[in-house]
């Protein structure tokens, strides 16, 4: 039986995490859409999926005959990579230092893009389908790698999973609702909250597959975020700083 309270932190780091990448697709899959069709749009965003699914099926059972403890170093070690990198772009956007990432201007340039040869008159549209699924797939391994990551090592693979799932769904109903990029999303933040809860996840993992005693066991993860967030957020205005001294 999953104990869905402790498995809450899982569900809400994949959640969030999903919940970036399925927005940065719906960009490309939408101006697809617009420009070539939906039928190739959805094509390929089905297959890009379907692909997915057949990864997550596979690499998780996989990693179930892994000795815990490699898996939790091994995989401890990948995640806080992983959430230090996007972590260090959201400190770097939050400072200034790098623009922020603007999903109307990336429709945009992608829709300017793929007008380029478009033809109305073609039944089966290679450039858009393969567009659709490359976007697709792009995004889709990180969250993989993320669900995996989470999940596998805490033995909360189906709870990550479910939290990846949510994202997609509610992704799906705003796109669809709206037929626009969701530039109105906060995705700066979102990176900036997803990088600290990844980074609190790889430290916890890390430290278990060397064997650290942790206090308070899994509580430990709170405060792992508790100082991640307060490095980071310190981190910021030094970089500003460091910026307008130059």
């Amino acid at each position: 039986m999953i104990d869905w309270t402790h498995a809450g932190p899982s569900v809400v780091a994949a959640f969030l995490a999903s919940l970036v990448e399925f927005v940065e697709a719906l960009t490309v899959v939408l101006a697809v859409g617009v420009v070539r069709g939906w039928r190739p749009a959805l094509l390929g965003t089905g297959l890009g999926l379907a692909v997915l699914f057949l990864m997550v099926i596979l690499l998780g059972p996989a990693l179930a005959r892994i000795p815990l403890d490699l898996v939790q170093l091994f995989v401890g070690t990948l995640l806080l990579l992983f959430g230090l990198r996007w972590l260090r772009k959201a400190i770097l956007r939050a400072a200034g230092v790098i623009a922020l990432h603007d999903e109307e201007e990336a429709f945009a340039a992608e829709t300017a893009l793929l007008r380029q040869g478009a033809d109305g008159r073609r039944t089966w549209d290679t450039v858009a389908i393969l567009t659709a699924f490359k976007i697709v797939m792009l995004e889709g391994i990180e969250v993989v790698f993320i669900v995996i990551a989470i999940g596998a090592a805490g033995g909360l693979l189906i709870p990550a999973s479910a939290g990846a799932i949510a994202a997609l769904i509610v992704v799906i109903i705003l796109g669809a609702v709206l037929h626009r990029p969701l530039a109105k999303i906060p995705e700066n933040a979102l990176k900036f909250a997803v990088g600290v809860l990844l980074c609190a996840f790889g430290a916890f993992w890390v430290g278990e597959g060397i064997g650290v005693a942790w206090p308070a066991e899994d509580w430990s993860i709170l405060a792992l975020i508790a100082g991640f967030l307060a490095v980071a957020l310190a981190t910021v205005p030094l970089c500003r700083n460091a910026v307008v001294a130059r």
